[in-house]
């Protein structure tokens, strides 16, 4: 039955005092048209039989226009029209649904909603709310690394929760989405003026709390996105993913910057650095490798390689000896120590391309040499008691380095030299700038960091050093040919 609208009334017979329902007269005006004064509008329509194989028909009102009736009929059929006809369980769930809806005053629910309650065998009201769904989607998240999981914990606990986690995971739409990095950059900005008071007791109120950056917020949204897909493509319980209906602002990483002489003046007068990521100039690295080769510092070996190689922090840290082969000039990457908060584990590299074999230059492989003879002398003085750790770099007693330690080991050295501040993972840039400078190609030089591609490289390399961008347009004008000029590879007629 595919249903029809009706008007009727509360009027009463004079004789019998029965109501007159759709008969009373006055529900048409004289030109046979409806009232618009008297009566209400209801429908009718006949629902799947109940389990028991009785009927189902279905009345309900009122409803203010046979507009109002007929838009809620139309949903009804819509619904109706979901399950498969020659499927008991599924018709039947769907009057139940149907049913149920009308009699509380629900929405009737969608044709998606309905599809995935027959498909999950759960109503719509029993979806997990947002706070609930990303709690068990956690727990579930087995695979991933450690430092993955704390960063997914930290965004639902941080920031997801607190402002979506009361919603129902269907009924979440972008409006909150973009709603909640609302509310993100007005703390933000509560905090920028209040850390900006003279008075130290209002600074002291959000002392230790923490602007949430645009990258940030990009990682919290690339969190949430992941976790929908999942909701969307496993579990069904969405139909579209919210987040990618969100557009947050661009978020532009910082270039590396050469410490110039300029540069270096200016921050000797201010203090002021002039970017977060700072690369040392090939004369200034010289200066502190010289620097802490002749404090023959025990770490000297680990800088040496990190300059010359690019390796990040963690895989210096957690190389071992079992991974290099001197005669061959080359280490493989299998490790890296993984700082979580203050304690620290071993952890594969995040990517299969961080694990490719790394290349090493002859006084590289020349200065592992002399570490494992001092490293040997230590192990022999120190006897049973040197742990076997098999790690390239250790600490004086033979323990696994922390990494912590190593950025404020190097920090130190760098004051001494009277060098400008780079971080330790600034020398891993430091890297690809010394190889531009000797005319190593992008592709190789791209390889050697481990890099996803030589476009990456080149984006963030390929204006570091100046003398390389005069360098590059010297060769352009060269290649054009002129008369009367003292260009090289000129050519006359």
């Amino acid at each position: 039955m595919k249903g029809t609208t009706f008007k009727r009334c509360g009027c009463r017979s004079t004789d019998t005092r029965r109501r007159l329902g759709q008969s009373c007269p006055k529900l048409r005006r004289p030109d046979g048209g409806w009232s618009r004064n008297h009566g209400q509008w209801h429908f009718q329509i006949e629902l799947p039989a109940r389990a028991d194989g009785t009927r189902r028909p279905l009345r309900h009102g009122t409803y203010p226009t046979q507009t109002a009736a007929d838009d809620v009929l139309d949903q009804i059929r819509a619904a109706l029209a979901v399950p498969d006809p020659t499927d008991p369980h599924t018709t039947v769930k769907t009057g139940d649904l149907i049913e149920a809806a009308v009699d509380t005053g629900a929405p009737i629910p969608t044709p998606d909603q309905l599809r995935r309650a027959l498909h999950l065998d759960i109503t719509p009201d029993q979806l997990p709310t947002v706070a609930d769904y990303l709690t068990t989607w956690l727990a579930g998240r087995r695979t991933i690394k450690q430092g993955t999981a704390r960063n997914y914990e930290s965004h639902i606990r941080l920031h997801l929760n607190p402002y979506l986690g009361h919603l129902r995971i269907d009924r979440l739409r972008p409006t909150h989405i973009d709603a909640m990095y609302d509310a993100i950059d007005e703390r933000n900005s509560v905090i920028a003026t209040l850390r900006a008071s003279r008075d130290s007791a209002v600074r002291d109120r959000v002392k230790g709390q923490r602007v949430v950056s645009a990258a940030t917020q990009h990682r919290i949204h690339a969190t949430l996105r992941k976790a929908l897909n999942d909701a969307m493509r496993r579990h069904r319980y969405i139909d579209t993913n919210p987040t990618l209906m969100v557009e947050l602002p661009p978020v532009r990483a910082p270039k590396p910057t050469l410490w110039t002489n300029q540069r270096v003046r200016t921050w000797r007068d201010t203090g002021k650095v002039p970017s977060p990521v700072m690369i040392w100039t090939p004369e200034q690295t010289g200066r502190f490798l010289d620097h802490t080769h002749a404090a023959n510092d025990r770490l000297y070996a680990l800088y040496h390689l990190v300059t010359f190689t690019g390796l990040r922090r963690g895989e210096a840290c957690g190389l071992h000896w079992d991974d290099l082969d001197l005669d061959a000039h080359t280490l493989t990457v299998r490790w890296q120590i993984v700082q979580l908060g203050w304690a620290t584990s071993f952890d594969t590299p995040k990517t299969r391309d961080s694990e490719a074999a790394v290349a090493l230059d002859a006084e590289t492989v020349a200065v592992l040499r002399a570490h494992r003879a001092r490293q040997d002398r230590d192990r022999l003085a120190k006897g049973p008691a040197w742990p076997r750790t098999g790690l390239v770099f250790t600490t004086p007693t033979g323990e696994q380095l922390h990494p912590a330690d190593v950025t404020d080991h190097f920090r130190h050295l760098g004051a001494q030299a009277g060098l400008p501040p780079i971080r330790l993972h600034d020398l891993r840039h430091g890297t690809a700038t010394l190889a531009l400078a000797a005319g190593v190609p992008m592709k190789v030089i791209s390889k050697g960091l481990r890099h996803s591609s030589p476009h990456f490289t080149a984006k963030h390399y390929g204006d570091v050093l100046p003398e390389l961008s005069h360098a590059a347009a010297e060769a352009t004008a060269a290649i054009v040919p002129r008369r009367g000029t003292n260009n090289a590879t000129t050519r006359t007629a």
